[in-house]
């Protein structure tokens, strides 16, 4: 598939995918959402990748919205570029795809920002500089993040990265919360593409499985739902080749080898 906004290179059963419009500091558009889930729809689809990291080429990973396209009104002639398959909700993608890395390379901003806080794993440059900064452009958070930040960062954090809209450095954002790793600027990827490798070693449906399970549980009050949406899951893995292969290596004491067609 021929991309115009985003990269897509596959490394040993990882898909990285890279947003490409450094001229303007990869700053986001309907068509790179668009060709990000087209992507990654297909990465799931596809039994040689185990995990997809996204990243951004040149300076930043996402400084925001595009504002002249995004919110500039648009000429009654002009054309309006076609989105690449059917529109897809990015948060329940993002929750029930194969695993995620973010690659946090430089800016993110704004939705440049919010549309990695569903992602599994973030890794972020040290001088990468991140900010939910919605309020300064008189706007409020999307994409579900006023719940990730909070499970991310706690109510303090959250309120102050949302309310503030204050913007902070890679060490300062992994201190909050907000990010998982902090690495050397010039490491980002490479250290990216290595967590995502450790999850892809994993038995694809069980990770699947997980993250749904992650997904209902994180803020269930109740915990005899939170136990059944457990057991129900734990039922289906019991049935499952990749455990019989885990329960097999465990006692041959060698490692599993999980089915790569698995999904």
């Amino acid at each position: 598939m021929h991309y115009e906004q985003i990269l897509a290179d596959s490394r040993d059963g990882v898909l990285v995918l890279t947003l490409n419009r450094p001229e303007r500091l990869n700053a986001w558009t309907p068509q790179m959402m668009s060709e990000l889930t087209h992507a990654i729809v297909a990465a799931n689809d596809d039994p040689s990748i185990g995990a997809v990291v996204v990243t951004g080429s040149g300076r930043g990973f996402c400084a925001g919205a595009d504002i002249a396209s995004q919110f500039a009104a648009p000429a009654a002639d002009t054309p309006t570029k076609p989105t690449i398959g059917p529109r897809v909700d990015w948060v329940e993608l993002c929750r029930a795809s194969k695993p995620l890395v973010a690659a946090i390379n430089g800016p993110a901003i704004g939705i440049g920002l919010t549309m990695v806080l569903p992602f599994d794993r973030l890794v972020a440059g040290r001088s990468a500089k991140l900010s939910a900064r919605f309020v300064k452009m008189g706007l409020v958070p999307e994409l579900a993040s006023s719940h990730f930040l909070v499970t991310r960062c706690g109510w303090g954090n959250a309120s102050w990265l949302a309310l503030s809209g204050v913007m902070v450095l890679g060490p300062e954002a992994k201190d909050m919360g907000l990010v998982d790793r902090v690495v050397d600027d010039d490491q980002v990827l490479a250290e990216a593409i290595a967590d995502a490798t450790v999850l892809a070693a994993s038995p694809p449906p069980q990770v699947r499985m997980i993250k749904q399970l992650l997904t209902a549980n994180a803020t269930g009050v109740d915990l005899a739902d939170v136990q059944q949406r457990e057991l129900a899951a734990l039922n289906l893995a019991y049935a499952t080749a990749e455990h019989r292969e885990a329960v097999a290596a465990f006692l041959e004491k060698r490692p599993p080898q999980f089915n790569p067609t698995s999904n």
